[in-house]
C-alpha cells in the first residue's frame, strides 16, 4: 500500500509533478519570519522527547485538542507530563482530517523521522518511542534540525529591548544558517494600557542609554536600538496591527499625548490611533534609510477568551480574524512615504481572505520600478496557511500582480520541526501552476520558464529581495 505522504502527494498531474521534483524539491529554505527561540539555537537545544518539540507552544494543536473536548492540563498544563499531553494529541489527530494539522504531522513525522504510520492511538506509543529516540541523538538538535532541512537562513522575531545576545553568540561562531534578529516594535505603540507601557519606556531607557522624557527621545532610543539591531544583521521590521494607522496629527500633538500616557493616564481612541500613526510612520522611515524591508501582519482580533487570557497569557490560541476596514488607512500610509520618496520594500499580510484581492491591487499602487515585487502581498498567514488559503493568496496575486516575482512562504512558528511548511506549499504552487498547464491555461512549451519561476518562488526570489 502506498504510504499516505508519498513522492507525489498534493501533485496532480505530470506537469506538477515535474515542477516539484525537477525545480522546487531541493532548493534552499529561506524562513524570513518565524518565532523560533534563538536561545535554543545559540545552545543548540536537544529536545527530550516529540511532545517537547510537538506541543510546547503550538497554540494550533492547542485549540485542535481544546475543540476535541481535551481538558486544558494537557494543552498548556504544568502537571501532565510531555508523554502524557503527546498521547492526547495523538487522540486527537485523526479528527483533525481536512485541517492543515493532519498534513503538517504526518509531513514532519516522514521528513524528519522516516515514519510512514498514520498517528492515532494505537501507533501513538510505537511513534513516541522511535521520534525521542533520535531526537536525543546530535543530529536532532536544533541546529542539527536546521541543516538536516537545508535551512540558510532564519529571521527570528524581536522586540528591540532585546539584548540579541544568542543572535550575537551564532554571528561570533559563524555558524552556518545565518540567525538574524527581526525588528518588532508593537510594544512600543502599545498605549492602551498606561502602566505596562510606562515600564516599557523605562526598560528601552535602559537599554538605549537614553533618557525618555519626550517623544523625540523616544524615537531616539528606537534609533539607537534599530542601528544596534542593524549591526547584528537584521535586515527586517515586522508589525503585528488590528488595522493600518494613517491619522492626521501634529508633532505638538504627538508630544502632548506621549506626556499624558507616561504620566499615567488613560488615552482616548482618537489620541491612541494618532500616536500609532507617528510610531508607524516612523518607524517606517528608519527601516527607508538602511534599507529593510518591513512586514506587516493585520487583522487579527487577539485575546478574545478574557477568562482564559487572564489564566494563561497571550498566545495561547484564543485569537481570530478580524473584520477591519482599512483599505484607505493603508493607501494614506503608504502614499504619504511614497510623496517623500521614503516608501521602503514591503510585505503586507493579511488574516481576513475578504482582503485578498484588495491587497493584490494595494501593492501595486507602490511598485516603482526599483526592485523587482518592491511590493509584496505576503504568504497565506496563520489561519490562512492552508492549502485552500494559500491558493487562494496565490490566484489573487497572479491575477491582479506577478506571481513570478513572489518571494514564497516561511513558518511563521515556534517550531523546529515545521521546515516540511515550505515543502507543502512548494508542492501545492507546482500543482497549481501543473493544473494550468495540463489544461491548456498555459503553455506546455514553456516548462523551462515554468520551472525556473518555480525555483524563484521558493528561494530566490526571497534571497535577492532581502539581499542575504
Amino acid at each position: 500500500m502506498k504510504s499516505f505522504i508519498h513522492d507525489d502527494f498534493l501533485l496532480q498531474t505530470d506537469a506538477a509533478k515535474e515542477l516539484y521534483h525537477g525545480h522546487a524539491k531541493n532548493q534552499p529554505i529561506i524562513d524570513y519570519h518565524c518565532h523560533l527561540n534563538p536561545e535554543y539555537i545559540a545552545k543548540d537545544h536537544t529536545f527530550d522527547n516529540l511532545g517537547e518539540i510537538w506541543l510546547e507552544g503550538d497554540h494550533y494543536k492547542w485549540r485542535a485538542m481544546r475543540t476535541n473536548g481535551i481538558d486544558e492540563e494537557y494543552c498548556t498544563g504544568k502537571n501532565a507530563n510531555d508523554l502524557e499531553k503527546y498521547m492526547k494529541w495523538a487522540e486527537t489527530v485523526p479528527y483533525t482530517m481536512r485541517n492543515p494539522l493532519y498534513h503538517w504531522t504526518h509531513l514532519e513525522l516522514k521528513r524528519a523521522f522516516g515514519v510512514d504510520k498514520l498517528l492515532n492511538p494505537e501507533s501513538a506509543k510505537e511513534i513516541y518511542d522511535v521520534c525521542t529516540a533520535k531526537l536525543r541523538t546530535p543530529e536532532y538538535s536544533a541546529r542539527g534540525l536546521m541543516k538536516m532541512f537545508n535551512v540558510k537562513v532564519v529571521c527570528t522575531t524581536d522586540d528591540p529591548v532585546d539584548s540579541l545576545e544568542h543572535h550575537l553568540t551564532l554571528k561570533k561562531e559563524r555558524f552556518e544558517v545565518k540567525v538574524l534578529p527581526t525588528w518588532r516594535p508593537d510594544k512600543a505603540m502599545a498605549v492602551e494600557n498606561p502602566k505596562s507601557y510606562r515600564g516599557y519606556v523605562e526598560k528601552l531607557s535602559e537599554v538605549s542609554g537614553q533618557t525618555i522624557s519626550q517623544f523625540s527621545d523616544l524615537i531616539e532610543a528606537l534609533r539607537k536600538r534599530h542601528d544596534f539591531f542593524a549591526s547584528v544583521g537584521c535586515k527586517l521590521s515586522d508589525h503585528g496591527i488590528e488595522e493600518f494607522y494613517a491619522e492626521s496629527y501634529t508633532l505638538t500633538e504627538i508630544e502632548q499625548i506621549f506626556n499624558k500616557v507616561y504620566g499615567g493616564y488613560e488615552l482616548t481612541k482618537e489620541e491612541i490611533l494618532k500616536f500609532k500613526s507617528a510610531m508607524l510612520y516612523e518607524g517606517a522611515l528608519m527601516d527607508w534609510e538602511k534599507g529593510w524591508a518591513q512586514q506587516f501582519h493585520y487583522g487579527a482580533i487577539r485575546n478574545n477568551n478574557t477568562r482564559l487570557f487572564n489564566k494563561l497569557g497571550p498566545d495561547t490560541g484564543f485569537d481570530s480574524i478580524g473584520d477591519f476596514t482599512i483599505a484607505k488607512a493603508m493607501s494614506r500610509f503608504f502614499d504619504q512615504l511614497d510623496k517623500d520618496n521614503k516608501l521602503a520594500k514591503t510585505i503586507i499580510y493579511n488574516l481576513n481572505p475578504r482582503d485578498n484581492e484588495l491587497i493584490a491591487t494595494m501593492i501595486g499602487n507602490f511598485q516603482d520600478g526599483s526592485v523587482a515585487g518592491k511590493i509584496q502581498f505576503g504568504s497565506g498567514w496563520w489561519f490562512l496557511d492552508q492549502k485552500t488559503g494559500m491558493e487562494a493568496q496565490m490566484n489573487s496575486l497572479s491575477n491582479l500582480g506577478l506571481l513570478s516575482r513572489f518571494v514564497g512562504m516561511l513558518t511563521d512558528s515556534r517550531s523546529f520541526l515545521s521546515y516540511p511548511r515550505h515543502e507543502y506549499f512548494r508542492r501545492i504552487l507546482c500543482n497549481l501552476i501543473g493544473n494550468d498547464v495540463e489544461h491548456g491555461i498555459l503553455p506546455s512549451s514553456e516548462m523551462d520558464f515554468l520551472g525556473k519561476m518555480v525555483e524563484n518562488i521558493s528561494y530566490h526570489n526571497a534571497n535577492n529581495f532581502f539581499n542575504f
